[in-house]
């Protein structure tokens, strides 16, 4: 099939899920007499979807592409092995990688573009894997919104946990995987040495950096009701620092870079797209129908998980934390559910155990992180994060009473 006609496919597809009739639909359905449990789980599934196609393609995923597009291209394997390869100083990648996500501020999701693009290009298994866990878990934003709403506790709780996780489950799968890893650089086309830059680290910082910039200030989240500061005021002026961003990065784009090099990056980005993006909405899809969206209920119903997460048990914590590796949480909205669930009786052990295992993981990312590593590793990192979170839990339950 040509590129043209998967691109019209792919748009068609996106369209239909960010103008889906859902509202309509359930009124219909209401009105009939007609809205069962298994139809009303449907409908949320649609309902996630379109949700999820509205606030979360357009601004978040498609930079995201970008971003991952010109890795793939811009930045050489030389540069990517010198920091995140099986050779690398193990305290500078690993450092680097863990902390990776108090300046991107994504979601599970939009990381994966990332973690693909400097997997590919020879980045070690342990550290891609530090910066796939902590992009969405060391989210500087949350920290602070979840120990405001939340507790000092919890937040500093879920500060020094995501930060200790994602260096250990990067050296355990390191580990875990050392023989294969060793393989794949031996056999893979890793090894180039160094390689003439087109243009200076300046002018790639700077265009890296305008990337980036537009991704974090464009999806800048709005604050608190009478809430004032540093945060009120960027989300104030947040169109106009995103914006000048964009342009800078037009300018960039046009004075600096020749134009097969532009061919290249856009036909990267869109081989980024095609492989992350069918995989994601079909996991929100799943997501939305077992778990619905917050405040709404999918087939599972809320008050069935809600009487599973309370108190501080071994079965209380695993539950918490299975469900929220598979449920989908868009950044920062693992607060307001944390905020509803602890209302109804949920302990504060598996509340840290959500916090731990749901920004970082999600039925959709599991999809697209099996498509990139295989299902062997991705099972393994699914169960690290799961099980040291359950633990996690358990230990924080102990000692927060």
């Amino acid at each position: 099939m040509k590129e043209w006609k998967k691109f019209l496919y792919i748009l068609a597809i996106f369209l239909g899920c960010f103008y889906l009739p859902v509202e309509n639909l359930r009124f219909t359905l209401l009105e009939n007499n007609f809205l069962t449990g298994f139809t009303n789980a449907i409908l949320e599934a649609l309902a996630l979807v379109k949700w999820y196609a509205r606030e979360h393609v357009i601004l978040c995923l498609v930079p995201a592409f970008f971003i991952a597009g010109a890795i793939s291209v811009f930045v050489s394997q030389a540069s990517v092995i010198k920091y995140f390869g099986a050779k690398a100083n193990k305290f500078l990648s690993y450092a680097v990688a863990s902390i990776s996500g108090t300046i991107l501020a994504v979601c599970s999701c939009t990381v994966l573009p990332l973690f693909s693009g400097i997997y590919k290009r020879g980045a070690g298994l342990g550290p891609a894997i530090a910066f796939l866990y902590s992009g969405p878990a060391i989210n500087i934003l949350a920290v602070i919104l979840t120990a405001r709403i939340l507790g000092w506790q919890l937040g500093l709780a879920r500060a020094i946990g995501a930060i200790m996780f994602s260096v250990v489950i990067g050296l355990l799968m390191h580990l875990i995987f050392l023989k294969e890893e060793r393989e794949r650089h031996a056999t893979g086309d890793f090894n180039v040495g160094e390689i003439k830059e087109t243009r200076s680290l300046g002018k790639t910082v700077l265009y890296f950096a305008s990337m980036v910039a537009f991704l974090v200030f464009a999806n800048w989240g709005k604050p608190l009701e009478g809430d004032y500061g540093i945060w009120t005021l960027v989300y104030q002026y947040k169109w106009w620092i995103a914006g000048f961003s964009f342009i800078s990065l037009l300018v960039m784009i046009f004075k600096w870079f020749k134009k097969d090099e532009l061919k290249e990056w856009t036909s990267a980005t869109w081989g980024f797209a095609l492989q992350i993006l069918p995989l994601l909405l079909g996991g929100v899809l799943i997501s939305g129908f077992l778990l619905g969206r917050v405040g709404h209920e999918g087939v599972i119903p809320s008050s069935f998980i809600e009487a599973l997460v309370g108190g501080n048990s071994l079965r209380a914590n695993f539950f918490s934390s299975i469900v929220a590796a598979f449920m989908y949480f868009a950044t920062l909205t693992e607060v307001p559910i944390l905020q509803g669930l602890i209302g109804s009786g949920m302990g504060k052990g598996p509340a840290l155990a959500l916090l731990l295992a749901g920004p970082a993981l999600s039925l959709p990312s599991m999809l697209v992180i099996r498509s990139v590593i295989g299902t062997k590793k991705t099972v393994i990192y699914v169960s690290l994060v799961v099980i040291m979170a359950t633990v996690t839990g358990m230990i924080f339950g102990f000692i927060a009473g």
